[in-house]
């Protein structure tokens, strides 16, 4: 996953074939006070596509020049970029990859990683986040959904009435009765926001959202929204909530 570069060709728009930088940023993520390079390539087909595979994340250390590189596992996907910030709490940046599937799902692929002393530490894994936090989604009698995380003993109730009479009538009868049991879904992770909550440390927690889908993809019905906070050794969820739609405020109001 780790490896120094034999050539030092980085640090140019491209370096091979259709091979093509995609994001670069500035800071220093080795804690040595010295600024360092943080780049994003990968593999285009034409100068304006924003689709990229064998995206790959590059550090050139500012004091030794030395160059390496990460290999993501997951390494494919549109309008690549980077972020820097200190989400671990010491005071030296990390790095955060982002990078959209694209597709109805809406789904990203996100890593953080810190370079401290130039050795990669991986601090989040998207793929190991969506299956720690699962969810069941379900439908309930007289126009109600249920969001339940078992792991973390929580459970939201949705109020689905505004939905319409063409809507409900597929699922309901006359007396609001479910005429057989619906599940919804909650999908994978489709964005991840840095987040300053302690303006005094200015440090980044991050704030993950997953769409909540009831009958079709096409039907959202909101979005669990999950606060994550590192604490030494890994980001715990510190505060999670559902994000609704409203609706138009009622005449008789």
């Amino acid at each position: 996953m780790y490896r120094q570069f034999q050539e030092q060709t980085y640090g140019h728009d491209t370096y091979s074939g259709n091979i093509v930088l995609l994001d670069m940023r500035q800071g220093d993520v080795t804690g040595d006070g010295i600024v360092d390079y943080v780049y994003l390539y990968g593999r285009k087909n034409g100068e304006t596509e924003n689709f990229a595979d064998q995206i790959t994340l590059v550090i050139q250390d500012g004091r030794s020049k030395r160059i390496s590189t990460i290999n993501l596992q997951n390494n494919a996907g549109y309008n690549a970029q980077l972020f820097l910030g200190d989400f671990s709490n010491d005071n030296i940046l990390d790095i955060l990859v982002s990078i959209e599937t694209g597709g109805s799902g809406g789904y990203g692929i996100f890593y953080i990683y810190s370079i401290r002393n130039n050795i990669p530490h991986l601090l989040f894994d998207v793929e190991k986040y969506n299956k720690s936090y699962t969810f069941k989604v379900n439908y309930e009698d007289f126009y109600k959904v249920t969001v339940g995380s078992p792991s973390l003993d929580l459970l939201f109730t949705l109020d689905i009435s505004y939905k319409g009479y063409d809507y409900l009538s597929e699922l309901y009868d006359e007396n609001g009765k479910l005429k057989q049991p619906v599940k919804g879904e909650v999908l994978a992770a489709t964005a991840v926001y840095p987040i300053v909550t302690n303006v005094k440390s200015l440090s980044y927690d991050l704030l993950v959202l997953q769409r909540i889908i009831g009958t079709s993809n096409a039907d959202t019905l909101g979005y669990v929204e999950n606060l994550l906070t590192w604490n030494g050794t890994q980001f715990i969820s510190t505060s999670l909530a559902i994000e609704i739609f409203g609706t138009k405020l009622s005449s008789t109001y």
